[in-house]
């Protein structure tokens, strides 16, 4: 049995979250179950881009200060950080409010700006990764994943959180290399496991629905959640947000590969009962349509069929987010035209549906709309 701990944290309030959080290791053994004195311990949040605490795109602040002092009380050695896919890791720090308490803790950040080419043999399918200096020169990891909606996975949670560890514009060629989102999950599963954070324990008290991971809306949920199966701990938030787990490409694909379970009879709950935390109305990509096939599709197929990122005009400020971040050489967004005083314009027998433009457009103006034919065939 994987073993789940769903804590109620009614706040960000620091004294709510440390009672929360000291509460949710204590169910899974205490800090000595995961570290020893001296260690080298990362702490990794999820800093997708360098916003404030409030847009609820980052994990909080609070996780970050309870989590450390638990640990320093533990006697390790601790450092943090990211590699968020715009700005820089320092500039994120600062930004989600970190930075002011790692400071505080005497706790530095880490090296996500470099890496090294690593051959990880247990992979199922990929087998070589560049991870983040931060991460090898740590003992262990211990990821701090925040509760959201993706375009691409449906969730962003504890695997995906690990996406992070791979530095700077590396990250981006793997939708290139990686297009189809069952192999791309399948990546995810592998390096979260090369990676091998000790402990996930993930920020839920606001989350994000709709149009995440950036541009969704917060919901209270009032929780945090603690495994150290991070298969477990995602299917668990698939059930609070009334999601099915095996509609979630990296559940599925981490339980074929033995990475965990997703399966809710083989996953021991603690704590506070589920029920007191599902909300049934979360606003989620429930479509079993939308679930894509094991197997590469054609790419007119995939046109034609497959749901498409577009831009909401009158949200757009032309600020040039979506083009940087579109990994397709040449772009799929772009001033195609020329002309920067409009908003950029998609060619999509370029795009490969990897919705990183929607990801990160800061102004929730890029959003997932079904093709024509497939509302004219009824395909909802």
């Amino acid at each position: 049995m994987s073993k789940v701990a769903i804590i109620y944290c009614g706040s960000y309030e620091y004294d709510q979250v440390l009672e929360a959080v000291e509460r949710g290791f204590d169910l899974l053994g205490g800090p000595s179950a995961v570290v020893r004195p001296n260690e080298k311990i990362l702490l990794k949040p999820n800093w997708l881009a360098a916003d404030l605490p409030e847009k609820c795109t980052t994990t909080h602040p609070a996780i970050f200060r309870a989590v450390a002092e638990l640990l320093q009380g533990a006697g390790t050695r601790l450092s943090y950080g990211d590699s968020p896919a715009i700005q820089s890791p320092d500039i994120a720090a600062k930004r989600t409010g970190i930075a002011a308490i790692a400071d505080e803790l005497g706790i530095p950040l880490a090296d996500f700006k470099a890496g090294q080419e690593v051959h990880f043999h247990d992979g199922k399918q990929n087998k070589v990764f560049t991870i983040a200096n931060a991460v090898l020169e740590s003992d262990g990891v211990i990821s701090l994943p925040k509760m959201k909606t993706h375009g691409f996975m449906r969730i962003t949670g504890a695997v995906k959180n690990q996406f992070g560890c791979i530095p700077g514009a590396s990250k981006g060629a793997f939708h290139v290399k990686v297009p189809d989102a069952y192999h791309f999950a399948r990546m995810l599963v592998d390096l979260n496991a090369a990676v091998h954070p000790r402990l996930y324990v993930m920020d839920g008290i606001e989350a994000m629905e709709g149009n995440g991971p950036r541009g969704g809306t917060p919901r209270k949920m009032n929780v945090l959640l603690f495994s150290t199966d991070p298969i477990a701990l995602d299917a668990t938030v698939c059930n609070l947000m009334n999601l099915k787990p095996d509609l979630v490409l990296t559940n599925l694909a981490g339980m074929e590969m033995g990475a965990g379970t997703f399966l809710k009879k083989e996953i021991d709950m603690v704590g506070d009962p589920i029920e007191n935390f599902i909300a049934r109305d979360f606003d989620v990509n429930r479509k079993t349509e939308d679930r894509p096939s094991k197997n590469n599709r054609m790419r007119l197929v995939k046109n034609l069929m497959t749901s498409r990122p577009y831009i909401v005009a009158e949200r757009c400020v032309r600020c040039g987010v979506c083009v940087q971040a579109c990994p397709v050489d040449p772009k799929a967004v772009d001033w195609h035209d020329g002309n920067k005083l409009m908003p950029p314009t998609y060619q999509y027998d370029r795009c490969i549906r990897c919705y990183c433009c929607q990801e990160l457009c800061p102004e929730s103006a890029i959003s997932i709309k079904q093709p024509f034919l497939r509302k004219l065939l009824g395909r909802k």
